[in-house]
């Protein structure tokens, strides 16, 4: 085996130590040299986890020469920021988000002639003479692919090792989970065993954070199928490497730390890995066979469903229709069209203790920062909570602080700290994607000579009481909601729009302020991808919510023949005794918020909403 460099790093209870010379460590194999190992590596938003992992092959390459090749599906440059102070790593941008499978056969199509291919999670740290274990047991069992024993951050070990699917694995699964661990192996598709993971033996298929591939062994089976997102792409390849003849093993003696952070956790997350499955099955197996599997993981999601953030699990995944909804392969516009899809101009995000909700709502936002084209401001106001350190934690966004808790004084302090324009007025707790945000900012820098915008908005009312879906129902069905410039918790201003406000009066409800400035062809609702506004989750929530608006309604006085539209427009909204219902609803939050008493406070809003 050849060896690449001769400088050893420290060793502590198997793990490397951090070394800021990378001088002085072994370097990769160049992409068009041979090497004993190609390491193909996916990242997504991996810049806090990616050098670790480098690091910790570098002392690898020690035993054996090694070139590392990165797929990035990140919609920012950080990822591969991070990268750049390793420059014998070949890493590139996907350009897009296209799913695990479509990122591996993107570094394969680059990775040049190895001896095998591992594939490697960017969360995982590698313990010494991990590399070599599985190329010697690859050697030795003659096997197609090899995985080592993933441990967890506290040592314990991860139960990686899976068994093929089957009509009664899934139903084992789906009544008993985790739970007696024990069972026989025809009932779990998970390996529990703790005597599984202390010998080499073969396997079906293990998860995919890690596996050594025979380069052989990967031209014979070919791609991964990409058409699985994410979840399922293993299963599949390893089913179609015993297909072709070849044995899977796995090597107890190969340590592999697992942070286990790579892609996260979410109800669309957890969809997918259910509709996948399903996917799966129906690709090998007859149509009666894959009806009944169908119906086993539909039945498990129904029997999690009481559970919380669980019922909108099992309608993803019990309608097929809905699947679109579900995690996809996208491009990014700013990378796939150049840097000119993103207009010029800024963002202003007033924040009153907006910890739990503002890292994401920025994070939507990490595309147009990187293009250099739109300024984000966060103001902090009376923040005791931490929100400003947390702002001034990502890269390039402006932080001002304000020290009395109001929105209008935030406002106002945001306007003072940019020169930029069009600008666009957003809650804390409200993600903009890039089209939105792209197709506002045009169409208030346009020529058609618009003061004001919003884009398109959507409810996400997952997780409230019906009485709350009900109101939201019927809200959506009057058309003052979607003309309107409030409810969508952002708009847009031109210069001239902005002129016309000049700075923002001590009033409680400055969208329907701004929607009052302007009529007609001065103010738009732009056509783009929605924004989601997540609704109250209680009745009360909402409640509180409406006195706060119906105070601002008051306080800028109430428009002539205002209610006489919204009671017509609720009438003709009627169709069937379920919107009669909704209709009713509506009424009664209605009325409770205008009588009840309303109280002013520094800042009100619902918390019910913010979840993180």
């Amino acid at each position: 085996m050849s060896r690449a460099g001769s400088s050893r790093p420290k060793e502590s209870d198997g793990e490397f130590r951090q070394h800021q010379d990378l001088d002085t460590w072994p370097r990769f194999a160049g992409i068009d040299e041979f090497a004993d190992v190609a390491v193909l590596v996916v990242t997504f938003n991996s810049e806090r986890d990616i050098d670790r992992l480098l690091t910790s092959l570098r002392q690898e390459a020690q035993d054996q020469s090694m070139k590392v090749i990165v797929a990035d599906n990140s919609p920012t440059p950080w990822t591969l920021d991070s990268i750049s102070q390793h420059e014998d790593v070949l890493a590139f941008s996907t350009g897009g988000n296209f799913g695990y499978a479509a990122a591996i056969n993107a570094a394969l199509k680059r990775a040049g002639e190895a001896g095998s291919y591992l594939v490697l999670n960017p969360d995982l740290r590698v313990q010494r003479g991990a590399v070599l274990a599985l190329r010697r047991r690859m050697a030795v069992a003659g096997a197609g692919v090899v995985v080592p024993r993933l441990l967890d951050e506290d040592g314990t070990v991860y139960p990686s090792l899976r068994r093929e699917p089957s009509l009664s694995r899934a139903l084992g699964d789906a009544l008993l989970g985790s739970k007696v661990p024990g069972r026989p192996g025809w009932l779990s598709e998970i390996d529990y065993a703790a005597a599984s993971y202390r010998h080499s033996h073969p396997i079906d298929w293990a998860t995919g954070a890690a596996l050594l591939i025979r380069s052989d062994v990967a031209g014979r089976v070919g791609g991964w199928d990409e058409r699985y997102f994410l979840y399922s792409e293993e299963t599949d390849f390893m089913r179609r490497v015993r297909a072709g003849g070849f044995s899977i093993w796995f090597e107890p003696s190969a340590k592999m730390v697992h942070a286990r952070g790579g892609s996260g956790s979410s109800p669309l997350l957890d969809a997918l890995l259910g509709a996948n499955r399903i996917r799966y099955v129906r690709k090998f197996h007859p149509v009666a066979y894959a009806r009944a599997f169908r119906a086993v993981v539909v039945f498990s999601a129904l029997l999690r469903a009481p559970l919380s953030g669980r019922r909108r699990i099992f309608g993803l995944i019990a309608r097929e229709s809905r699947w679109k909804e579900l995690p996809h392969a996208a491009a990014f516009p700013a990378l796939e069209d150049g840097p000119d899809v993103i207009p010029y101009g800024a963002i202003i995000i007033p924040a009153h203790n907006e910890v739990a909700v503002l890292r994401r709502t920025l994070e939507a936002l990490t595309l147009p920062l990187a293009s250099g084209r739109v300024e984000v401001i966060v103001v902090c106001n009376g923040c005791t909570d931490g929100t400003e350190k947390l702002a001034r934690s990502v890269a390039g966004v402006l932080v001002v602080e304000v020290a009395n808790a109001s929105k209008v004084a935030a406002l106002n302090a945001g306007d003072c700290a940019t020169s930029l324009w069009p600008r666009l007025y957003l809650d804390a707790d409200i993600e903009l994607p890039v089209p939105a945000l792209s197709a506002t900012l045009k169409a208030l820098s346009g020529e058609q000579g618009l003061l004001c915008a919003r884009p398109a908005f959507r409810y996400d009312t997952d997780g409230a009481s019906w009485l709350v879906k009900a109101y939201y129902r019927a809200r959506n069905r009057l058309p003052q909601s979607s003309a309107s410039m409030w409810g969508a918790g952002v708009y847009g201003l031109s210069r001239t729009g902005h002129q016309r406000l000049g700075k923002f009066p001590d009033v409680s409800g400055d969208d329907c302020l701004v929607d009052r400035l302007f009529e007609g062809k001065e103010r738009a609702v732009v056509d783009c991808l929605p924004v989601t506004v997540r609704t109250p989750r209680s009745s009360k929530a909402l409640l509180m919510t409406l006195k706060r608006v119906y105070r601002g309604n008051s306080e800028l006085g109430e428009l002539p023949g205002s209610t006489q539209r919204t009671v017509t427009e609720l009438a003709a909204s009627v169709h069937s005794p379920a919107s009669a219902l909704d209709a009713l609803v509506y009424t009664g939050f209605a009325l409770a918020g205008r009588l009840a008493p309303r109280p002013v406070r520094a800042w009100e809003r619902d918390e019910s909403s913010r979840v993180t």
